[in-house]
């Protein structure tokens, strides 16, 4: 049984990880006005590899190669390798054309992507919760783009580019993600996270320009070095999250990254006006955004407090104690 310390530092743990997730693009929206999209995304990912390298240097916790002498087990590296940069270099792209709110509302896409080619591949069964889920979150989706639907279709304006762009990063971070799921079989999180993102460093180096990041003001760069450091932080406090607390549960906190997003777009707002723009909703992109939200919560831990037959399982474990 997980210790009810655990269980709070777990929670504490996964909410940081949340919070991280959903300011980073507010910072990456900044970074982008001197940088463009692949040097910010490599400069993302070459802070977060060095800094893992401190951390498995001093756990002195580093991978055995030879598990990858098995082309199998290479090749899903490489997938998984390339899946985490197509991710991060479209998402940055996307973030360009389009909020921060807008960018982290799609990206919840990647689980619904995930799970459908979880069955597929693994032949895993979905549950009755997570096809409810889903259909939800896609429902959200409509209602959140209610006023710029048709741009995504009759004609490529720049907030369909980066919708599309948007899209694809979801589909990338998928392709990583599955393949993810079979290396852990065989290497600790930390040490996956760390090939994977000196992969991307190498690859995206000959496209990125790092001379452009000499451009930048106090305050651009001060939201590069935070969007790098984001990554280790956030990816760092949901490894440990896990080991504290169940994976479902974490899983689901960090469905609530679009929210967040969404307070910290307006606060930066509110406060800096002249450097940050406001995120404007009707009520139903308001009521879209929170169910993009629920719907990719209920898909998660769906089948801890609801069943199809048995009803509400919550109910039940209450009378249980009684």
């Amino acid at each position: 049984m997980i210790k009810q310390q655990n269980v709070k530092l777990g929670f504490a743990l996964a909410m940081l990880t949340a919070v991280m997730w959903g300011i980073v693009p507010v910072a990456m929206k900044y970074a982008l006005v001197v940088v463009d999209p692949l040097t910010l995304a490599w400069s993302r990912l070459g802070m977060s590899a060095i800094g893992i390298t401190i951390w498995l240097a001093y756990k002195k916790q580093f991978p055995n190669f030879a598990l990858f002498k098995k082309r199998r087990r290479f090749i899903l590296l490489m997938i998984a390798g390339f899946g985490l940069l197509g991710n991060f270099a479209l998402f940055a792209s996307a973030v360009q054309y389009l909020s921060a709110t807008t960018s982290q509302v799609i990206g919840q896409t990647g689980i619904v992507i995930f799970m459908i080619s979880s069955a597929f591949v693994f032949k895993e069964r979905l549950r009755p919760t997570q096809i409810i889920g889903i259909l939800i979150l896609l429902t959200g989706l409509v209602l959140f783009f209610n006023k710029n639907i048709a741009d995504l279709f009759n004609h490529m304006s720049s907030y369909g580019i980066g919708v599309w762009l948007g899209l694809l990063a979801s589909l990338s971070w998928a392709c990583y993600a599955l393949a993810q799921k079979v290396l852990l079989r065989k290497l600790r999180a930390e040490q996956l996270l760390w090939l994977i993102y000196l992969i991307c460093t190498v690859f995206l180096w000959p496209f990125a320009s790092p001379s452009k990041i000499a451009n930048a003001d106090a305050t651009q760069l001060f939201a590069i070095i935070f969007c790098g450091l984001n990554t280790i932080i956030a990816y760092g406090a949901l490894v440990m999250a896990m080991e504290r607390w169940q994976a479902a549960q974490v899983s689901a906190l960090t469905t609530l990254t679009p929210l967040f997003s969404l307070i910290f777009s307006d606060l930066f707002a509110l406060i800096w006006p002249e450097k940050f723009a406001m995120q404007y909703l009707n009520i139903l992109g308001y009521i879209g955004a929170i169910s993009v939200v629920a719907g990719a919560m209920f898909a998660t831990i769906g089948h801890h407090v609801w069943h199809p037959r048995k009803g509400w399982l919550i109910n039940r474990k209450k009378e249980e104690k009684t």
